[in-house]
């Protein structure tokens, strides 16, 4: 019974990825929306921290989960529809803002990085079959979060610092402001993200 049960969700899961694989375009575009709001939702999961402008959001998890979700290219997507949506002025950005100067603020280089992180875990799952496992996907994961979506969002923090509050941070003082504070938490997201991931993908070519 238990066997049965098990070959069923595994036939289904594949069933619904070689689905994903072959949509049209506007379904694809209706399913890179729904991500897009989804990561709207979750971006109003703040908290704001008195000594930096970066708040903790919940987005990151949805970011993880938008190149797993929708593939190589369409999850990339669904975040630049994120980030476009908001800076013409949809109050989706964390604490329902919205507008360029988000974007371009302190703290728009994280959400320019959504778009990389979520390019790069959809390439790296649709291509090889063996990142889909939950080790491979933690690291792949980890990768997108503190390297791709923390550094571009330290680059624009530094840059906002030295431009607009005319301070000259060190690297450290950065770090304390855009990434060190959110350790904990971002490896809460990626840990639970790849464990979704792990079992919601399958394990052969769904093409």
């Amino acid at each position: 019974m238990l066997t049965t049960l098990t070959d069923g969700l595994v036939k289904n899961r594949d069933a619904a990825f070689h689905w994903r694989y072959n949509l049209a375009t506007t379904q694809n575009i209706a399913l890179a929306l729904g991500m897009a709001v989804l990561t709207g939702l979750m971006a109003q999961i703040r908290i704001p921290l008195p000594f930096t402008p970066v708040p903790i959001t919940g987005q990151t998890f949805a970011v993880l989960l938008a190149g797993i979700l929708l593939g190589r290219n369409w999850g990339g997507i669904s975040m630049a529809i994120y980030a476009t949506l908001g800076a013409i002025g949809l109050p989706w950005f964390a604490g329902f803002g919205g507008g360029l100067a988000i974007l371009f603020g302190p703290t728009g280089g994280y959400i320019f990085g959504f778009i990389l992180a979520a390019l790069f875990i959809g390439y790296m799952s649709d291509r090889f079959i063996k990142s889909r496992n939950f080790i491979p996907m933690l690291l792949i994961m980890l990768f997108a979060n503190f390297a791709l979506i923390h550094g571009t969002g330290l680059i624009q923090l530094s840059i906002w610092l030295n431009f607009v509050k005319g301070t000259s941070p060190s690297f450290y003082e950065i770090l304390a402001m855009g990434t060190l504070p959110f350790i904990a938490g971002g490896l809460i997201k990626v840990i639970a993200a790849a464990a979704l991931a792990k079992g919601i993908t399958p394990k052969k070519d769904f093409r």
